[in-house]
């Protein structure tokens, strides 16, 4: 009877948008479905695989679909719902944002009757307070594979994923039987067996140690509880998702060499010698791949062209870390949104050093900076992870950004990267910022992107000429690029979290000269994002 009851009011609260608008006049909801450009996510790839091998996609993809509905459930809950919605565009939005709120407007509602975003999704219960939470006694609370849910008392319990999604969980484990008895190439059979262990107990080390063994094969399958950018409570609870993924061999090939370089370029962070004593792997891989798959998290709002895995600090300490660079989906985002954002922003004579070489070789070495900079405070807070607290993962995301195009800059004056100049790679990178704060400063990388773009205009990396089209002063661009290094380093070395929420809460958001720029690009029908057919 309860749940009867529940799902009256649910239905009761909840008010369709009406898809009615004058006729001929395009409605507010199908204008934000329409920055969305779609792409065909399709690979030649695909045709160079074995008969089992598509077979393996097949079972993959099943695998994937399950992911998809258990992300609905974590970040929105009953998916059913939102299919009840009578506007098609509505309904279409909330496809591509998994929930009524908007991912890349600060995740404001638009669907009436929705309020402000849990903070905590549906990993904990609605009605937890913080004080609450920080009382309840279990080390289990802060995983990242357990729920926070309410026992018969009313009092808090953490509940293991295994647990909380039996029934999924359940289906996945059987699919990946039938693919392990498919596999052939010994890395991905060993990977599978480990990650379905890994499904039924909650412990991903072993699945993550034979993923980064997984040298030779050209399916990669990224599936499980990963990230955590949806918990913004804690930023505690990892999120299901899946990329079916093609191994592009050759041009992996082209990347192995950047790898036995870390060590080196690490040395040369523009930071005191204090802040660089860590030393990174050189057992990491760089590859090469096209998307053929996106389920869940990785599928919400703005699309993923890159990934750096794993998280885990006690698997990238023995095998280093693994980065894929999802070309096909990077070419769709440069083609579609940087050219013509650089065509409204950009001086005339500027538009030539934005490249596609320029765009891959900064979201590739992005992914590669995750691994470098500094692990351990030095004045004895612990990890990093663990000092920077609720600022981890934006800090953690800037470094990223400009660490990456420090990397770059330096490979092409090593003579190493040579199909790009600097002025390629920092045009591009400016641009690539004016991409993604499209996205909004609520997310760890929106609020990334913003600190990086103020401090750099602060510090002259470019200016607006009479026209209110970008200037570029390539020198000071270079100053910038290493002194905002500096501060990232440094206030991550110091665990310094309270300098991180200040300066982030200052230079974090969208100035209101910048929002005239936003919406100069919005007002040129450039799409903010892409969405996958």
């Amino acid at each position: 009877m309860k749940m009867f009851k529940s799902i009256l009011i649910a239905f009761a609260a909840m008010i369709f948008v009406s898809a009615c608008s004058p006729k001929g006049e395009t409605s507010p909801l199908q204008a934000k479905v329409e920055e969305f450009a779609y792409v065909d996510l399709s690979s030649d790839l695909y045709n160079q695989l074995s008969d089992k091998e598509k077979e393996i996609v097949a079972v993959f993809k099943e695998i994937a679909d399950i992911m998809d509905g258990l992300f609905w459930k974590q970040t929105f809950g009953d998916k059913s719902i939102m299919e009840q919605l009578e506007d098609p565009y509505a309904r279409q939005f909330a496809a591509i944002n998994y929930g009524p709120w908007d991912r890349l407007d600060d995740n404001k509602p638009f669907v009436e009757g929705y309020g402000e975003k849990p903070a905590g999704c549906q990993y904990y219960p609605q009605d937890m307070t913080k004080e609450e939470f920080e009382a309840f006694d279990d080390p289990n609370k802060s995983s990242l594979y357990t729920v926070i849910r309410r026992d018969e008392n009313g009092a808090l319990k953490s509940v293991w994923y295994k647990d909380e999604y039996k029934e999924e969980l359940t289906q996945v484990c059987q699919l990946l039987d039938k693919a392990i008895a498919l596999a052939e190439d010994e890395g991905l059979k060993n990977y599978l067996v480990e990650r379905k262990k890994a499904f039924e107990t909650d412990d991903y080390f072993q699945s993550d140690i034979a993923w980064m063994d997984m040298k030779e094969s050209k399916i990669d399958f990224v599936v499980g509880p990963i990230e955590n950018y949806d918990d913004k409570l804690y930023e505690a609870k990892a999120s299901y998702e899946a990329f079916i993924l093609l191994k592009d061999v050759e041009r992996s090939k082209d990347l192995a060499k950047f790898v036995s370089m870390l060590p080196a370029l690490q040395k040369e962070l523009p930071c005191d010698p204090k802040y660089k004593t860590f030393v990174p792997g050189t057992s990491s891989d760089l590859n090469v791949y096209d998307a053929y798959y996106y389920a869940g998290d990785c599928n919400s709002g703005s699309k993923t062209i890159a990934i750096n895995l794993p998280n885990d600090d006690r698997v990238q300490a023995l095998k280093g870390a693994r980065r894929l660079q999802l070309r096909n989906s990077m070419q769709a985002k440069f083609d579609k949104i940087v050219i013509p954002i650089g065509d409204v922003i950009l001086e005339e004579e500027l538009r030539e050093n934005l490249k596609f070489d320029a765009f891959f070789w900064n979201v590739t070495f992005h992914e590669v900076a995750h691994g470098l900079g500094i692990k351990q405070t030095i004045n004895g807070k612990g990890s990093v992870d663990e000092a920077m607290g609720t600022e981890k993962t934006s800090w953690e995301e800037a470094k990223a950004d400009i660490l990456g195009l420090f990397m770059v800059c330096k490979l092409i004056e090593k003579g190493e990267i040579t199909n790009i100049t600097k002025e390629d790679a920092i045009t591009t990178f400016i641009a690539g910022i004016l991409r993604s704060v499209r996205f909004g400063a609520a997310s760890s990388h929106g609020k990334a992107n913003m600190m990086c773009y103020n401090y750099m205009q602060q510090n002259g990396a470019f200016t607006r000429n009479a026209d209110g089209k970008y200037h570029i002063d390539y020198a000071k661009a270079e100053e910038a690029i290493a002194g905002w290094a500096n501060v990232i380093i440094t206030t991550q070395g110091d665990g310094n979290q309270e300098f991180a929420r200040e300066y982030r809460e200052k230079n974090g958001s969208i100035t209101p000269e910048l929002q005239a720029d936003l919406d100069k690009i919005n007002s040129s029908s450039i799409p903010r994002d892409i969405r996958f057919r």
